[in-house]
């Protein structure tokens, strides 16, 4: 199981505090901009190589898991 604060760091002192991966500046956001456009996850690491491989999947692991839990609507009515 992946633990978030693990993949995903906020800090108001980093890129405003949008989530980035951890350890590095790189966007969460970025990941899935490059995916909807139809880029591979290989060619956005080749992009990104700060960003390792385990912490992409992770991050896509963990919005799966959010977006497919029971709990989801507690979820969407808490974020901001």
């Amino acid at each position: 199981m992946y633990r978030v604060k693990d993949y995903i760091h906020i800090d108001k002192e980093i890129l405003f505090g949008n989530p980035v991966f951890r350890g590095t500046r790189v966007p969460i956001q970025t990941l899935f901009d490059h995916l909807e456009k139809g880029i591979t996850l290989d060619e956005f690491l080749d992009d990104f190589p700060t960003v390792k491989k385990e912490q992409a999947v992770a991050v896509i692991e963990i919005a799966g898991k959010i977006l497919t839990s029971k709990n989801i609507e507690q979820i969407y009515e808490t974020a901001v």
